[in-house]
């Protein structure tokens, strides 16, 4: 059975056991997807209300780019766990001959980055759902800001999460061209991030004590 099949409640008992898989870069991912759906919620009670008529364009394309976020993050759930098997099987590569420790080697390099790439698509879909989110205030149904709000903050909570897992691969990475591009990246999108979260919990706020 493949992770997003699972009850939450068994999702969270294999979370929580000794297994090292699912670990911090499967609960991002499922971080970021509750809060692409949080965004999808506060779309849907927003179509079709007359007082956000003028906002029905924007909305209805938010709602449609939430959507199928959503189902990105909740693939990338899965793949997280699968990418860090991969390592792991590398890891577990024969090592008895120079050939052996080359092929081992090279295994070892191709599926760290695997195991990069994929925390690094999570952050990135978590930051375009905050992006939404923003897209959002002040266009959407005041009633659900506070949803719309604890949709960023999911987010960006998952943002972190994957962020994490991208940090502490890199420097098992010995390309250094890579590694200094991925750092580069990692802060221009923290700061994005980190500017975004803030953006929607002002405006949120503006909206529920004005």
């Amino acid at each position: 059975m493949s992770l997003i099949e699972m009850t939450i409640k068994n999702f969270t008992e294999k979370l929580s056991s000794d297994a090292p898989a699912p670990g911090g870069g499967s609960a991002a991912a499922l971080s970021g997807a509750l809060g692409a759906a949080l965004v999808s919620m506060v779309c849907n009670l927003t179509l079709g209300k007359p007082k956000y008529a003028e906002h029905e364009p924007l909305v209805g394309k938010t709602l449609a780019s939430a959507n199928d976020l959503k189902t990105r993050l909740l693939d990338a759930i899965q793949r997280d766990t699968d990418a860090f098997d991969a390592v792991m099987a590398a890891f577990g590569m024969p090592k008895e001959t120079d050939e052996e420790k080359n092929a081992r080697a090279v295994s070892v390099q191709s599926a760290y980055k695997a195991a990069i790439a994929s925390p690094e698509a999570t952050a990135e879909c978590c930051l375009a759902v905050m992006k939404l989110a923003e897209s959002l205030v002040g266009k959407s149904n005041v009633n659900a800001v506070s949803d719309l709000s604890v949709g960023a903050t999911q987010a960006y909570a998952g943002l972190k999460g994957a962020m994490a897992n991208v940090r502490i691969n890199l420097p098992v990475v010995k390309d250094a061209a890579y590694a200094a591009e991925k750092r580069a990246w990692m802060e221009r999108t923290e700061k994005e991030a980190a500017r975004l979260l803030q953006a929607v919990e002002t405006g949120v706020a503006g909206q529920l004590f004005s």
